[in-house]
Protein backbone atom coordinates (compact mmCIF):
# COMPACT_ATOMS: atom_id res chain seq x y z
CA UNK A 1 0.00 0.00 0.00
CA UNK A 2 1.01 3.49 -0.90
CA UNK A 3 1.40 5.36 2.51
CA UNK A 4 2.28 9.55 2.79
CA UNK A 5 2.35 12.11 6.01
CA UNK A 6 -0.17 14.69 5.43
CA UNK A 7 0.10 17.85 7.01
CA UNK A 8 -2.58 18.05 10.37
CA UNK A 9 -2.66 22.01 9.59
CA UNK A 10 -3.20 22.30 5.83
CA UNK A 11 -3.14 18.38 4.53
CA UNK A 12 -0.12 19.11 2.37
CA UNK A 13 2.33 16.37 1.76
CA UNK A 14 4.78 16.44 4.88
CA UNK A 15 9.00 15.56 4.46
CA UNK A 16 11.47 14.55 6.49
CA UNK A 17 13.81 17.52 7.32
CA UNK A 18 17.54 16.92 7.67
CA UNK A 19 18.32 20.03 9.45
CA UNK A 20 15.30 20.26 11.72
CA UNK A 21 14.89 16.37 12.09
CA UNK A 22 11.63 16.73 11.79
CA UNK A 23 9.03 16.00 9.30
CA UNK A 24 8.09 19.82 8.01
CA UNK A 25 5.13 21.14 6.01
CA UNK A 26 7.02 23.41 3.16
CA UNK A 27 3.61 25.49 2.85
CA UNK A 28 2.54 25.81 6.34
CA UNK A 29 5.27 25.29 8.21
CA UNK A 30 4.06 22.67 10.44
CA UNK A 31 6.80 20.47 12.54
CA UNK A 32 6.32 16.80 13.87
CA UNK A 33 8.94 14.68 15.24
CA UNK A 34 9.03 11.22 14.06
CA UNK A 35 7.43 10.14 17.18
CA UNK A 36 4.09 12.67 16.91
CA UNK A 37 3.62 11.49 13.46
CA UNK A 38 3.57 8.24 14.25
CA UNK A 39 1.40 8.58 16.69
CA UNK A 40 -1.03 10.56 14.16
CA UNK A 41 -0.87 8.13 11.79
CA UNK A 42 -1.54 5.47 14.32
CA UNK A 43 -4.54 7.33 15.36
CA UNK A 44 -5.63 7.89 11.60
CA UNK A 45 -5.71 4.11 11.14
CA UNK A 46 -7.28 3.56 14.42
CA UNK A 47 -10.44 5.84 13.00
CA UNK A 48 -10.51 4.09 9.94
CA UNK A 49 -10.44 0.67 11.12
CA UNK A 50 -13.61 1.62 13.02
CA UNK A 51 -15.80 2.73 9.74
CA UNK A 52 -17.15 0.42 7.45
CA UNK A 53 -14.81 -2.77 6.43
CA UNK A 54 -15.92 -2.24 2.66
CA UNK A 55 -15.42 1.48 2.96
CA UNK A 56 -11.65 0.70 3.88
CA UNK A 57 -11.17 -1.93 1.40
CA UNK A 58 -12.26 0.43 -1.46
CA UNK A 59 -10.27 3.45 0.16
CA UNK A 60 -7.30 0.93 0.39
CA UNK A 61 -7.75 -0.20 -3.04
CA UNK A 62 -7.43 3.58 -4.58
CA UNK A 63 -3.91 3.47 -3.76
CA UNK A 64 -2.59 0.01 -3.68
CA UNK A 65 -0.77 -1.65 -6.62
CA UNK A 66 -2.39 -2.74 -9.84
CA UNK A 67 -0.60 -4.70 -12.00
CA UNK A 68 2.84 -5.42 -13.28
CA UNK A 69 4.04 -3.91 -16.65
CA UNK A 70 7.57 -5.94 -17.80
CA UNK A 71 10.14 -5.59 -14.24
CA UNK A 72 7.99 -2.70 -13.21
CA UNK A 73 5.13 -2.58 -10.68
CA UNK A 74 2.24 0.16 -11.12
CA UNK A 75 0.47 2.08 -8.47
CA UNK A 76 -1.42 4.86 -7.86
CA UNK A 77 -0.29 7.77 -6.33
CA UNK A 78 -1.81 8.35 -2.91
CA UNK A 79 -2.28 12.28 -3.80
CA UNK A 80 -3.40 12.86 -7.41
CA UNK A 81 -4.21 9.38 -8.47
CA UNK A 82 -1.63 9.23 -11.14
CA UNK A 83 0.55 6.16 -12.09
CA UNK A 84 3.74 5.40 -10.46
CA UNK A 85 6.34 2.75 -12.28
CA UNK A 86 8.58 1.29 -9.74
CA UNK A 87 10.62 -1.55 -9.78
CA UNK A 88 10.26 -4.28 -7.54
CA UNK A 89 13.33 -3.50 -5.08
CA UNK A 90 12.01 0.46 -4.53
CA UNK A 91 10.61 1.52 -1.20
CA UNK A 92 9.98 5.21 -1.46
CA UNK A 93 9.78 7.01 -4.50
CA UNK A 94 8.29 10.32 -6.21
CA UNK A 95 5.35 11.40 -8.01
CA UNK A 96 6.53 12.57 -11.20
CA UNK A 97 3.15 15.00 -11.64
CA UNK A 98 2.15 16.40 -8.05
CA UNK A 99 5.87 15.53 -6.62
CA UNK A 100 4.46 13.89 -3.25
CA UNK A 101 6.53 11.48 -1.61
CA UNK A 102 5.18 7.79 -2.15
CA UNK A 103 6.31 5.29 0.76
CA UNK A 104 5.35 1.68 -0.83
CA UNK A 105 5.15 0.01 2.84
CA UNK A 106 4.27 -3.39 2.29
CA UNK A 107 8.14 -3.58 1.08
CA UNK A 108 10.13 -2.76 3.95
CA UNK A 109 7.44 -4.22 6.43
CA UNK A 110 7.64 -7.72 8.28
CA UNK A 111 10.92 -9.46 7.74
CA UNK A 112 12.02 -6.59 5.31
CA UNK A 113 11.88 -4.16 7.91
CA UNK A 114 15.23 -2.28 8.53
CA UNK A 115 16.39 -3.04 12.09
CA UNK A 116 18.24 0.65 12.36
CA UNK A 117 18.69 3.47 9.91
CA UNK A 118 21.25 6.42 10.02
CA UNK A 119 19.01 9.78 9.15
CA UNK A 120 20.02 12.07 6.59
CA UNK A 121 21.99 15.48 7.80
CA UNK A 122 23.43 16.39 5.05
CA UNK A 123 20.64 18.41 3.35
CA UNK A 124 20.46 18.86 -0.59
CA UNK A 125 21.63 22.07 -0.69
CA UNK A 126 24.85 21.05 1.18
CA UNK A 127 25.35 18.11 -0.40
CA UNK A 128 25.65 20.86 -4.24
CA UNK A 129 27.68 22.73 -2.34
CA UNK A 130 30.05 19.69 -1.35
CA UNK A 131 29.95 18.68 -5.45
CA UNK A 132 29.97 22.10 -6.55
CA UNK A 133 33.72 22.58 -4.69
CA UNK A 134 35.03 19.61 -5.55
CA UNK A 135 34.49 19.91 -8.84
CA UNK A 136 36.21 23.24 -9.05
CA UNK A 137 39.13 21.98 -7.37
CA UNK A 138 39.51 20.39 -10.80
CA UNK A 139 40.59 22.64 -13.20
CA UNK A 140 40.55 20.56 -16.08
CA UNK A 141 36.58 18.94 -15.11
CA UNK A 142 34.21 19.60 -17.92
CA UNK A 143 32.39 22.69 -17.30
CA UNK A 144 28.86 20.82 -17.51
CA UNK A 145 29.45 18.31 -14.71
CA UNK A 146 29.05 21.45 -12.24
CA UNK A 147 26.56 23.51 -14.19
CA UNK A 148 22.64 23.68 -12.04
CA UNK A 149 21.08 20.95 -14.26
CA UNK A 150 23.20 19.00 -13.29
CA UNK A 151 23.12 19.70 -9.73
CA UNK A 152 19.65 19.70 -9.31
CA UNK A 153 19.76 16.03 -10.65
CA UNK A 154 21.19 14.93 -7.27
CA UNK A 155 18.55 12.52 -5.85
CA UNK A 156 18.82 11.51 -1.69
CA UNK A 157 18.87 7.29 -1.40
CA UNK A 158 18.44 5.14 1.46
CA UNK A 159 20.37 2.50 0.83
CA UNK A 160 20.31 -0.82 2.27
CA UNK A 161 22.78 -2.15 4.03
CA UNK A 162 24.16 -5.69 5.81
CA UNK A 163 25.59 -4.46 8.97
CA UNK A 164 27.77 -8.01 10.28
CA UNK A 165 29.53 -8.61 13.75
CA UNK A 166 32.40 -11.13 12.98
CA UNK A 167 34.62 -12.94 15.59
CA UNK A 168 37.98 -13.73 14.46
CA UNK A 169 41.27 -15.58 15.14
CA UNK A 170 44.45 -15.98 12.65
CA UNK A 171 47.51 -18.37 13.81
CA UNK A 172 50.73 -17.37 11.64
CA UNK A 173 54.11 -18.61 11.31
CA UNK A 174 56.76 -16.77 9.91
CA UNK A 175 60.60 -17.45 9.32
CA UNK A 176 62.73 -14.42 10.37
CA UNK A 177 65.56 -12.66 10.59
CA UNK A 178 67.75 -10.21 11.97
CA UNK A 179 70.88 -8.95 10.22
CA UNK A 180 74.22 -7.20 11.73
CA UNK A 181 77.49 -6.15 10.95
CA UNK A 182 80.96 -5.84 12.27
CA UNK A 183 84.53 -4.08 10.66
CA UNK A 184 87.46 -6.50 11.96
CA UNK A 185 90.12 -4.96 10.42
CA UNK A 186 90.17 -4.46 7.01
CA UNK A 187 86.93 -7.04 6.82
CA UNK A 188 83.11 -6.61 7.47
CA UNK A 189 81.63 -9.25 9.35
CA UNK A 190 77.32 -10.12 8.66
CA UNK A 191 75.63 -12.13 11.32
CA UNK A 192 71.92 -13.17 10.13
CA UNK A 193 70.26 -14.99 12.90
CA UNK A 194 67.19 -17.08 11.86
CA UNK A 195 63.76 -17.12 14.11
CA UNK A 196 60.71 -19.04 13.55
CA UNK A 197 57.80 -16.69 14.75
CA UNK A 198 54.42 -17.71 15.87
CA UNK A 199 51.51 -15.83 16.57
CA UNK A 200 47.55 -16.70 17.80
CA UNK A 201 45.55 -13.05 17.09
CA UNK A 202 41.87 -12.95 18.15
CA UNK A 203 39.54 -10.09 17.90
CA UNK A 204 36.16 -8.69 17.53
CA UNK A 205 34.93 -6.76 14.25
CA UNK A 206 31.57 -4.95 15.24
CA UNK A 207 29.37 -3.29 12.54
CA UNK A 208 30.84 -4.18 8.66
CA UNK A 209 28.80 -2.55 6.24
CA UNK A 210 27.74 -4.65 2.99
CA UNK A 211 25.49 -2.77 0.54
CA UNK A 212 22.73 -5.19 -0.77
CA UNK A 213 21.59 -3.22 -3.10
CA UNK A 214 22.11 -4.82 -7.10
CA UNK A 215 22.13 -0.70 -8.64
CA UNK A 216 24.61 0.37 -6.53
CA UNK A 217 28.42 0.35 -7.42
CA UNK A 218 30.01 -1.96 -4.28
CA UNK A 219 33.31 -0.16 -4.89
CA UNK A 220 31.91 3.23 -4.81
CA UNK A 221 29.94 2.25 -1.54
CA UNK A 222 32.64 0.66 0.37
CA UNK A 223 34.47 3.98 -0.26
CA UNK A 224 31.32 5.95 1.36
CA UNK A 225 32.56 4.53 4.83
CA UNK A 226 32.92 5.25 7.48
CA UNK A 227 29.92 6.16 9.00
CA UNK A 228 29.27 7.22 12.98
CA UNK A 229 26.95 4.41 14.19
CA UNK A 230 26.53 5.94 17.20
CA UNK A 231 23.78 7.95 15.43
CA UNK A 232 21.90 4.92 14.24
CA UNK A 233 17.89 5.40 15.49
CA UNK A 234 15.40 2.52 15.20
CA UNK A 235 13.54 2.39 11.99
CA UNK A 236 10.26 4.76 11.69
CA UNK A 237 8.57 4.88 8.41
CA UNK A 238 8.55 8.88 8.58
CA UNK A 239 12.40 9.15 8.11
CA UNK A 240 11.49 8.12 4.34
CA UNK A 241 9.20 10.47 3.58
CA UNK A 242 10.76 12.82 1.20
CA UNK A 243 13.46 10.62 0.02
CA UNK A 244 14.23 7.42 -2.25
CA UNK A 245 14.56 3.87 -0.91
CA UNK A 246 15.72 0.71 -1.62
CA UNK A 247 14.46 -2.66 -0.01
CA UNK A 248 17.58 -5.29 0.01
CA UNK A 249 18.32 -7.19 -3.23
CA UNK A 250 20.35 -9.58 -1.47
CA UNK A 251 19.58 -11.63 2.02
CA UNK A 252 22.93 -11.67 4.39
CA UNK A 253 23.56 -15.33 3.28
CA UNK A 254 24.36 -14.09 0.04
CA UNK A 255 26.48 -11.35 1.30
CA UNK A 256 28.30 -12.90 3.94
CA UNK A 257 31.19 -14.29 1.45
CA UNK A 258 32.36 -10.56 0.44
CA UNK A 259 32.47 -9.58 4.01
CA UNK A 260 33.90 -12.60 5.59
CA UNK A 261 36.92 -11.64 2.62
CA UNK A 262 36.94 -8.20 3.87
CA UNK A 263 37.35 -9.41 8.19
CA UNK A 264 39.94 -12.76 6.65
CA UNK A 265 41.85 -9.53 5.26
CA UNK A 266 41.78 -7.19 8.43
CA UNK A 267 42.57 -10.13 11.22
CA UNK A 268 45.72 -11.25 8.39
CA UNK A 269 46.55 -7.62 8.91
CA UNK A 270 46.40 -7.53 12.62
CA UNK A 271 48.63 -10.59 12.93
CA UNK A 272 51.29 -9.29 10.80
CA UNK A 273 51.25 -5.96 12.23
CA UNK A 274 52.76 -7.81 15.33
CA UNK A 275 55.64 -9.14 14.17
CA UNK A 276 57.91 -6.11 14.65
CA UNK A 277 61.94 -5.75 15.07
CA UNK A 278 63.01 -8.15 12.43
CA UNK A 279 65.22 -7.07 9.25
CA UNK A 280 63.44 -9.49 7.12
CA UNK A 281 59.53 -11.38 7.62
CA UNK A 282 58.55 -13.97 5.13
CA UNK A 283 54.97 -15.43 6.60
CA UNK A 284 55.14 -19.12 5.72
CA UNK A 285 51.79 -20.16 7.10
CA UNK A 286 48.14 -18.93 8.24
CA UNK A 287 45.61 -20.46 9.19
CA UNK A 288 42.03 -17.97 9.37
CA UNK A 289 38.93 -18.98 11.54
CA UNK A 290 36.06 -16.72 11.31
CA UNK A 291 32.72 -16.84 13.06
CA UNK A 292 29.31 -14.77 12.26
CA UNK A 293 28.05 -13.04 15.27
CA UNK A 294 24.80 -11.68 13.85
CA UNK A 295 23.86 -9.56 10.86
CA UNK A 296 21.54 -6.80 10.54
CA UNK A 297 19.42 -4.93 8.16
CA UNK A 298 19.60 -1.14 8.10
CA UNK A 299 19.34 2.12 5.88
CA UNK A 300 22.17 4.38 5.26
CA UNK A 301 21.67 7.96 3.89
CA UNK A 302 23.40 8.52 0.71
CA UNK A 303 23.33 11.59 -2.25
CA UNK A 304 23.53 10.33 -5.73
CA UNK A 305 24.39 11.64 -9.14
CA UNK A 306 25.04 9.85 -12.25
CA UNK A 307 26.29 11.87 -15.62
CA UNK A 308 26.63 10.25 -18.68
CA UNK A 309 29.58 12.43 -20.36
CA UNK A 310 30.90 11.44 -23.94
CA UNK A 311 29.56 7.89 -24.05
CA UNK A 312 30.82 6.94 -20.36
CA UNK A 313 28.23 7.27 -17.56
CA UNK A 314 29.99 8.41 -14.29
CA UNK A 315 28.45 8.17 -11.19
CA UNK A 316 29.29 10.51 -7.87
CA UNK A 317 28.16 9.63 -4.21
CA UNK A 318 28.04 11.91 -0.87
CA UNK A 319 27.70 10.48 2.25
CA UNK A 320 24.42 11.43 3.23
CA UNK A 321 25.33 11.86 7.16
CA UNK A 322 29.26 12.95 6.84
CA UNK A 323 29.63 14.65 3.69
CA UNK A 324 32.26 12.30 2.14
CA UNK A 325 32.27 12.20 -1.26
CA UNK A 326 33.36 9.18 -3.60
CA UNK A 327 33.72 10.01 -7.79
CA UNK A 328 36.16 10.34 -10.09
CA UNK A 329 36.88 14.17 -11.89
CA UNK A 330 36.98 13.44 -16.08
CA UNK A 331 39.18 15.71 -18.12
CA UNK A 332 37.59 18.00 -20.28
CA UNK A 333 39.77 17.53 -23.81
CA UNK A 334 39.02 20.92 -25.04
CA UNK A 335 40.15 22.90 -21.10
CA UNK A 336 43.52 20.33 -21.46
CA UNK A 337 44.59 21.98 -25.07
CA UNK A 338 43.31 25.78 -24.08
CA UNK A 339 45.81 25.04 -20.39
CA UNK A 340 48.58 23.44 -23.60
CA UNK A 341 48.34 26.49 -25.79
CA UNK A 342 48.12 29.08 -22.86
CA UNK A 343 51.12 27.34 -21.54
CA UNK A 344 53.20 27.49 -24.98
CA UNK A 345 52.16 31.53 -25.14
CA UNK A 346 53.66 32.14 -22.30
CA UNK A 347 56.65 30.12 -22.68
CA UNK A 348 56.90 32.23 -25.89
CA UNK A 349 56.11 35.89 -24.55
CA UNK A 350 59.64 34.39 -21.80
CA UNK A 351 61.47 33.44 -24.71
CA UNK A 352 60.76 36.54 -26.49
CA UNK A 353 61.80 38.76 -23.85
CA UNK A 354 64.43 37.28 -22.75
CA UNK A 355 65.79 37.65 -26.23
CA UNK A 356 64.86 40.90 -26.13
CA UNK A 357 67.26 41.82 -23.02
CA UNK A 358 70.15 39.42 -24.33
CA UNK A 359 70.41 42.09 -27.50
Amino acid sequence: MVKTYKCPGCGADMKYDAEAKKLSCEYCETSLTVDEAKALEETKQQEADDKDSEEVVDETNEADSYGEAGDFIKYKCATCGAELMTDEHTAATFCNYCGSPNLLSERIEGEKTPAMLIPFKITKEKAKEIYYTWCKKGALTPGEFFSQSTLEKMSAIYVPFWLYDYGANVKMRAHCTRVRSEVRGNYRYTHTSHYRVLRDVSAEYLKIPADASQKMPDDVMDKLEPFNYGEMTAFEMPYLSGYMAEKYNFTSEEMAKRVEARVAGYISQEGRSTINGYSTVAVTAKNVWLAKRRASYVMLPVWMLTYRYKGKEHIFAINGQTGKLVGKRPISAGKCLGWYFGMLGVFTLISSLVGVFVL
